[in-house]
Parts: C-alpha cells; sequence; structure tokens
C-alpha cells in the first residue's frame, strides 16, 4: 500500500510518498511562502515525479500537531478532502513522534522542542528501546525552565529536535552542559518521510480513521480562544450585559 504523508506543522512543508518498501520520493521546503501556496503544487509535484496519481494512494497520513495552528489547519483540511475525494483513510501522527522518529535507534533521551511562544515550549520525550520508540514524557506545552527540571532528574544524555533549537540552544547548554546534544540540520526539521512510517504502523495496527474523524491536536488553546475567555471572565466579574 501506497502512503501520502504530509507535514505542515511548522515553516517547513513537507510532502512524501512511500509503501512498505521504500520511501518512493520527497519534498520538503523550508521557506517564507505560506502551505496555502505551496503544498498542493508539491503534492501534485511529488505525484507527478513518481508517476502516480491519487488513484494509487491508499492512504494519506499528516502530522496533527501540536505546532502552527495555522499550519495544522492547512494540513489536516488538505488531508481529509484529499482523502474524502479518493474515498480512502486518513491517519493522524502527532508532530513530536515524527520529529522524534527523525533519528532512529539514536542512544540516550531524544527530546523534540518547538516553540509555542508565550515562554513555552511543545516537547515530550522520547528512547529507544528494543528497536522501538518508547514516550517517556507525554506531548505537552511548558516553559523551558519545565522542561530542564525533568531532564535532570534522569541521567541520560539528550538529543534535542526541532525549530525550538535555535531559541533554547543557549539555555539547554548552560542548564545540561555536555549531556545536551543538538542534531544537524538534516533531520532537525519536520520531514513527511517520518510521517510516512509511524502512519504505516498505525495503519498496520488498525489505528487509521474516516477523513470525518480527523482533527488536529493544538495541545493547547489558541490566543483567540484564550482571549475570549478573559473578556468573558471579564464580563462575568464587571456584570456585561446586565441593564
Amino acid at each position: 500500500m501506497k502512503i501520502l504523508a504530509l507535514d505542515t506543522s511548522s515553516i517547513v512543508a513537507s510532502v512524501a510518498v512511500m509503501d512498505e518498501e521504500k520511501l518512493i520520493g520527497e519534498h520538503i521546503i523550508n521557506h517564507e511562502k505560506t502551505h496555502s501556496q505551496k503544498l498542493m503544487p508539491m503534492i501534485e509535484d511529488l505525484l507527478n515525479s513518481c508517476e502516480l496519481t491519487m488513484a494509487d494512494i491508499g492512504l494519506v497520513a499528516v502530522a496533527e500537531g501540536p505546532g502552527s495552528f495555522t499550519g495544522l489547519r492547512i494540513g489536516v483540511a488538505t488531508a481529509k478532502g484529499l482523502a474524502h475525494a479518493a474515498n480512502i483513510p486518513v491517519v493522524g501522527v502527532s508532530t513530536l513522534d515524527a520529529l522524534a522518529f527523525n533519528l532512529p535507534f539514536c542512544e540516550g533521551l531524544i527530546c523534540p522542542i518547538l516553540d509555542a511562544r508565550r515562554n513555552q515550549v511543545y516537547t515530550a520525550v522520547y528512547k529507544w528501546e528494543a528497536g522501538d520508540l518508547h514516550g517517556i514524557e507525554a506531548p505537552m506545552a511548558i516553559t523551558l525552565d519545565e522542561l530542564i527540571e525533568k531532564l535532570l532528574a534522569r541521567p541520560e544524555r539528550v538529543v534535542f529536535v526541532g525549530d525550538g533549537i535555535e531559541k533554547h540552544a543557549d539555555a539547554l547548554t548552560k542548564s545540561l552542559g555536555n549531556r545536551a546534544v543538538f542534531s544537524p540540520n538534516t533531520v532537525k526539521m519536520p520531514r513527511a518521510s517520518s510521517v510516512a512510517q509511524l502512519g504505516l504502523q498505525k495503519a498496520a495496527e488498525g489505528k487509521v480513521e474516516s477523513f470525518y474523524a480527523l482533527t488536529p491536536n493544538y495541545l493547547r488553546k489558541s490566543e483567540a480562544e484564550r482571549q475570549y475567555e478573559e473578556k468573558m471572565k471579564r464580563c462575568d466579574l464587571d456584570g456585561c450585559g446586565k441593564g
């Protein structure tokens, strides 16, 4: 079965086609164009380059989050639309799982970090054991200090991956010393090939779903939702709307 995978959870746009035997093709663009401009042309170009059409695809996988709210909406909506049109199932893959999977059979801990703004990071902690990637800390949105505290409680070296490296490398090195290792540019960004591989694994376990059910996993509320809730709380306290 051939799988088409998408990752638009960050500024990087990545699409890949894979089957159980090999990675057939992958396109990655790490540039300023918006995902709404570049994603569909990337998909069309990749399928054409691989001499495939959507009729050859049996499953669509997409990075479901956490990450950029706008990017996730575009990626998930595109995956749902393609799956609907082709009448095939979809599977959502954690952005953090996929980032950790960029570092196969890595020794020590793997810690993806994505800049979540508001002085927070999206993160999780993983470890390869007996050939499988295991979650040590579940996906969360926390401050960098809280993450460092969790990592200091363990003895292993920590390999960091993700777009949060550039912003937080100095603080991580200062706190963890030579236990902090930073992945090279070739694997520190999201890759649709990792989403595809994890999507195939989930499909083998029967963990696919209808395009109706697929939703982004934002991990926390959007800025607009938080502002609305704060506004409503102020209204409750001030008696807004009461005559």
